[in-house]
């Protein structure tokens, strides 16, 4: 009877974590072994500021709740101690946010293991790769600065022909 209990809540907390794994737009694995109590909480102030949702779950819960969610391909990472950061918003933030704490504390430590954008999964190298596009803002601000300096130009160009034509004019 108790285990009925136990395999129905387990099927529901399988069920839950698809279900997030599936509305997430990207999501990031990391084996968090080395870190410590500060460096963690460091860490979590960090994933709930760029509005990811960071935990620690089981390997075979995992496994399950990614076959459900239609994610193939991340059985082999699925070992050891993992931590999985899901975003619902940015397609790079959790990589992003977790490359920058694998550089600050180093692969014997805090070691990236694969990720995913949608059902694409990204190997560790793709995920550190991932880690080194900027946030949505960013390239947003960047572009627009780019487009700015030839607009400026622009105006300025067109203005000085409007000028001397009215100058040729009043002439």
């Amino acid at each position: 009877m108790a285990s009925e209990k136990v395999l129905a809540s387990k099927k529901e907390k399988v069920a839950k974590l698809a279900e997030l794994i599936k509305n997430a737009k990207s999501g990031a694995l990391v084996n968090y072994e080395g870190i410590t109590v500060e460096e963690d909480t460091k860490l979590r102030k960090e994933m709930r500021e760029n509005n990811i949702n960071y935990f620690v779950e089981k390997n075979t819960m995992l496994r399950l709740a990614f076959k459900e969610a239609g994610i193939e391909g991340l059985d082999d990472v699925l070992h050891g101690t993992t931590a999985i950061a899901i975003s619902d918003e940015d397609e790079t933030a959790p990589a992003r946010v977790l490359g920058k704490y694998a550089e600050e504390f180093g692969d014997e430590k805090f070691d990236l293991k694969a990720g995913f954008i949608g059902t694409t999964i990204y190997d560790q190298a793709g995920v550190v790769a991932l880690s080194k596009i900027p946030g949505k803002e960013t390239l947003l601000a960047q572009l627009l600065g780019s487009l700015q300096g030839p607009l400026t130009k622009l105006a300025a160009t067109i203005k000085a022909v409007a000028d001397k034509k009215s100058e040729e004019g009043a002439a």
